[in-house]
């Protein structure tokens, strides 16, 4: 029966759906973002180009608009989508106005705290954005306007296609893929092939969602609820994707006091967040350090004792 695993970390909460051992579904909230299902007593500071208002210390977009509230006026908003990073507007949170009460989020998924194993595979999937299954490999690359998914491998077409839609539904669920979504399979002329990718979709992808019938060329367009930052987006965001793996990774060592070596735009993120190497340190029992090594690859960070 799957279960969910509950882990609270260094700047994040991480929850994952174990099945038969596997993580079969993950999500995780970071700290300082709003997650979606809070209701917030909010600002309205814009009106145009688009509508803002302000809350908890964060901007959100209203893209349904607000009537009978003017700048500066109040009003009550619930988040429909967490921020997901970076300076352009459009990945600022989402909003709509509602008439409930301010309240915090529902929680991020129901189940019994521990350690969840796996998560160092999980996390190189997201940074990698390569997905092997049998026979071929999924490559995932977040966009501006969707997240791509290209199916190749070594297989005759139709099988290469069946097993890449099971293998992108399989992906999609495991790394938390919301939004629109774009499958690239290959090229099936028969249309029984293509219906039978259509039935595989349907099958393995997780309700709800809406998707377009394999065409022609092999492309299928899936549309999914979106809360939060996929697993694949957050690692975009190099430097704090890491710090926060870094610190998981250092939080299950031996205890003692440690130093953490890491590259330079790791430990330049980890120099601004002084609260969670307090907590790190807490939970090791010492003193925590910091040391920069621009050799390493920006995964390869360690901790050391000190």
């Amino acid at each position: 029966m799957p279960e969910w695993v509950i882990e609270e970390g260094i700047g994040e909460t991480r929850a994952a759906l174990i099945e038969n051992g596997e993580i079969v579904e993950a999500r995780v909230r970071r700290d300082g973002i709003t997650p979606a299902g809070t209701v917030l007593d909010a600002k309205l500071v814009a009106v145009a180009p688009r509508v803002t208002v302000e809350a908890g210390g964060e901007r959100f977009l209203l893209p349904r608009g607000v009537t009978g509230v003017t700048e500066g006026g109040r009003l009550l908003v619930e988040v429909t989508r967490e921020a997901l990073g970076g300076a352009e507007s459009w990945k600022l949170g989402l909003a709509k106005r509602t008439d409930q009460e301010p309240c915090a989020a529902p929680s991020l998924a129901e189940g019994a705290p521990g350690r969840i194993d796996g998560w160092d595979d999980l996390l190189e999937e997201a940074r990698s954005g390569i997905v092997r299954f049998e026979g071929g490999e999924l490559r995932i690359q977040p966009t501006a306007a969707m997240t791509l998914i290209d199916v190749d491998g070594w297989l005759v077409p139709d099988k290469l296609a069946q097993m890449g839609a099971w293998a992108a539904a399989r992906a999609i669920r495991r790394l938390d893929i919301g939004g629109s979504i774009g499958i690239d399979l290959p090229t099936l002329r028969d249309k029984a092939a293509r219906a039978e990718v259509d039935s595989i979709l349907d099958a393995y992808l997780d309700k709800p969602f809406e998707r377009t019938a394999m065409n022609g060329f092999g492309f299928v367009q899936v549309v999914r609820p979106r809360k939060r930052a996929s697993l694949v987006e957050l690692s975009q965001d190099r430097a704090a994707f890491e710090a926060r793996a870094l610190l998981r990774r250092a939080a299950s060592e031996d205890p003692g006091a440690k130093r953490l070596v890491a590259h330079s735009a790791v430990i330049a993120f980890l120099k601004t967040r002084p609260a969670w190497l307090d907590t790190l340190a807490r939970q090791v029992g010492g003193a925590v350090s910091l040391r920069a090594d621009a050799a390493l690859p920006i995964s390869g960070g360690y901790a050391e004792r000190a």
